[in-house]
């Protein structure tokens, strides 16, 4: 029974985890209709700036500060520089545009901050709680990993549906032309999500990297699992993101446990070619129908 518990605890501290990168990419596809394979590079570059501020003497949460800050810099400046230009053409283009990015970010970071692991700090204590004089796997800085993600849905939650801002950003990225009679500054609207997206993203970062080691391919895990829970939930929903990343967390968490480490990617695997076979916009997605 303990161990249940434990890989339970685990599952969910892991899963919020994953949330918090899906909520990127649901961020980045509701404001662009863009799937952005880049984001965890991004993410990794913005930790590893926290981690030279950190080591420099500065307090962690300056750190923190600065790397959230320094995501939405580079997402608007890569938006603006780089998928601007591939915006108005074939879709394709602009994925394949992130995964060159993606390339050309991690190559930076082992330019910038060379290949070694490095040890990441956490600002809460990583010891287990104990309960009736039972340590249990989950820490202080897995609430606040739970109450990060949860407040960064509730946010976007909030962002969609009941601001001004988020209207027209979701116009902007549904249908840019009707925007633009309407006086919405689109491209505005689409380096304001890249922007915020790469927040989201620079947040994933630190979660997962606070207590552990960081080296510039740390994120490669998070993007392929975050990616499962996006689709899972549905690249729609920002509640969708958290559920999913729950259930994905759940799930590798008790296959691991049980089965073993080495099935865990086959896992995900499994969970996504179920998901786009049964459902494929989504536990929370919604599909549409259009008149032809």
């Amino acid at each position: 029974m303990q161990r249940f518990v434990d890989l339970t605890l685990n599952g969910i501290s892991q899963g919020a985890i994953y949330a918090a990168f899906a909520l990127a990419l649901v961020l980045i596809w509701r404001s662009t209709r863009i799937v952005n394979f880049a984001q965890g590079a991004m993410a990794m570059l913005t930790t590893y700036l926290a981690l030279a501020l950190i080591e420099s003497g500065q307090p962690y949460w300056v750190g923190f500060a600065v790397a959230l800050a320094a995501g939405f810099v580079l997402g608007a400046v890569l938006e603006r520089v780089v998928i601007r230009p591939v915006e108005g053409g074939p879709e394709l283009n602009a994925v394949i545009v992130t995964l060159g990015l993606f390339v050309a970010l991690q190559a930076l970071a082992a330019v910038l901050f060379g290949s070694a692991y490095e040890s990441f700090p956490a600002p809460f204590s990583l010891t287990g709680f104990s309960v009736g004089g039972t340590t249990v796997a989950f820490t202080p800085f897995n609430a606040f990993v739970v109450l990060a993600v949860l407040a960064v849905m509730l946010a976007l939650v909030a962002l969609f549906r009941l601001t001004d801002l988020g209207l027209r950003m979701r116009a902007s990225a549904l249908h840019q032309e009707v925007s633009r009679l309407l006086g919405i500054r689109v491209g505005r609207m689409l380096t304001l999500g890249w922007a915020l997206a790469a927040v989201v993203g620079s947040l994933a970062g630190l979660l997962i990297a606070g207590g552990s080691l960081i080296h510039p391919a740390f994120m490669e895990p998070v993007i392929v699992f975050g990616f499962v829970a996006a689709v899972l939930g549905g690249l729609d929903s920002p509640t969708g993101a958290v559920v999913g990343g729950l259930l994905v967390g759940l799930a590798l968490s008790y296959v691991s446990g049980y089965l073993g480490s080495e099935l865990v990617a086959l896992s995900a695997l499994a969970i996504l070619v179920v998901v786009l076979l049964a459902r494929p916009e989504g536990l929370f997605g919604r599909t549409t129908e259009r008149k032809v």
